[in-house]
């Protein structure tokens, strides 16, 4: 079914460029649609017209959006040459049709919220240190952890090889000792267990709870539910 769009958002949703960056592109004389120049901005087309960038033809995707409570055992990425478990086998058949991608990573091992989509402006904005996304985790490990080792995080004063670890909170659950909630904004290969190995303690269960405001919403894990642009941007501009 065809409808009508705006000329920047098809260029955008074409992934030729971001909505802001497509009204210079129009403006400077780079668009076509059905053979005749297009200047002038806010102009209304249709998804089935003929669109150019410079003489290339360009076809107007649809954005997909996915929200996946990750369970163990499944590594994030579109494909694996060992032919393990990926997180596309877990939801529906999209990914030809429309190159999704799982943005960020989780360990196979480590469970939680994973965002799956084909626009790249939002997966940047999730994924790039300068945006400062939090992400909010629970960790169990595997013996106590003492009240020292958590003020060591705390006052960040454990280091990697990247440099000092900052955290935006850490803390203990009532009643469990070796329950932990932590949330930072570095997105460091493994840091969570790195930090925990560093003070001697291994992490046994790993779950993202929260991945830049977007959280699990009742899902159970393994399960998926779809989300729209217009909500994925409220949530990442608050959090």
């Amino acid at each position: 079914m065809h409808h009508k769009i705006r000329l920047n958002h098809y260029l955008s949703n074409s992934g030729i460029s971001s909505r802001r960056n497509a009204d210079k592109l129009i403006q400077s004389g780079a668009i076509e649609v059905n053979g005749k120049p297009v200047l002038k901005l806010g102009t209304v087309i249709h998804t089935d017209d003929i669109v150019k960038f410079y003489g290339s033809k360009i076809k107007f995707k649809k954005k997909i959006y996915i929200l996946l409570n990750k369970p163990k055992g499944f590594i994030t990425t579109t494909r694996d040459p060992f032919n393990r478990k990926t997180v596309m086998n877990l939801i529906p058949c999209l990914y030809s049709e429309y190159r999704i991608f799982p943005v960020g990573r989780l360990d196979s091992s480590t469970t939680g919220v994973l965002l799956l989509t084909n626009d790249g402006y939002i997966a940047e904005k999730l994924t790039h240190p300068k945006y400062h996304i939090k992400k909010i985790y629970h960790v169990s490990l595997n013996k106590k952890i003492k009240n020292e080792d958590l003020d060591q995080i705390r006052k960040k004063k454990i280091y990697l090889k990247e440099g000092k670890v900052k955290v935006c909170f850490i803390k203990q659950k009532k009643n469990a000792r070796n329950k932990i909630e932590i949330g930072l904004y570095i997105g460091w290969n493994r840091v969570i267990k790195r930090i925990f190995k560093k003070l001697n303690y291994k992490v046994i269960r790993l779950d993202r709870i929260n991945f830049g405001g977007l959280s699990k919403k009742n899902l159970k894990t393994g399960n998926w539910c779809f989300l729209n642009k217009e909500e994925i941007e409220n949530i990442i501009t608050k959090s």
